[in-house]
C-alpha cells in the first residue's frame, strides 16, 4: 500500500515523462510545434487554413485514438497501440498509413519523416503526450 500511495505522488508531483527524463510536451514543442498547432477550433481553422503547414496536433490525436479500435476495448492495449502506431509514424509517415481526412492530406500531404532527429526516449515521451494532452479532448 505504501509502494502505491508514494508511486502516485511521484507521478503526480513530475509527471510519467518527467519522471524518467523526457518530457513529451517539450518534444512536442521542439519538434512538433513548427507545423503542429496544439490546440486551435475549427472555426479558427477555416480562418488560417491557407497559413497552416499541418493539421493541429488535436485533430492529428482525434483521428488515431478514434481510428484504431481494439476489439476487447481495453484501454491500455489501446494507449499502447496508438502509442506504437505515433512512434512508427514520426519515422515511417505514408500516405497508406495516414489517418487524416483527405482535405487535409490534399493540402498539407504526407508529413517528412522524423527519422534520426527524435530518440527512443523522445518519441516515446511525445506518443505519450499526446495520447495524454488530447484525452477527452474533441476538435470542435
Amino acid at each position: 500500500m505504501k509502494k502505491k500511495i508514494v508511486l502516485t505522488i511521484a507521478f503526480g508531483m513530475f509527471g510519467f515523462t518527467n519522471l524518467f527524463g523526457v518530457d513529451g510536451y517539450e518534444v512536442y514543442k521542439a519538434k512538433c510545434s513548427a507545423c503542429h498547432i496544439e490546440s486551435i477550433s475549427k472555426a479558427d481553422v477555416v480562418k488560417n487554413f491557407a497559413k497552416m503547414k499541418a493539421p493541429p496536433m488535436v485533430e492529428v490525436a482525434n483521428q488515431v485514438k478514434t481510428n484504431i479500435v481494439i476489439a476487447d476495448d481495453d484501454d491500455d492495449v489501446h494507449r499502447h497501440v496508438v502509442k506504437l502506431f505515433i512512434k512508427d509514424y514520426i519515422e515511417h509517415p505514408m500516405l497508406e498509413k495516414s489517418m487524416c481526412n483527405p482535405m487535409a492530406l490534399e493540402k498539407f500531404g504526407v508529413m517528412p519523416s522524423l527519422a534520426g532527429k527524435l530518440s527512443a526516449e523522445e518519441m516515446d515521451a511525445v506518443a505519450e503526450w499526446i495520447y495524454e494532452r488530447y484525452e477527452g479532448v474533441k476538435f470542435q
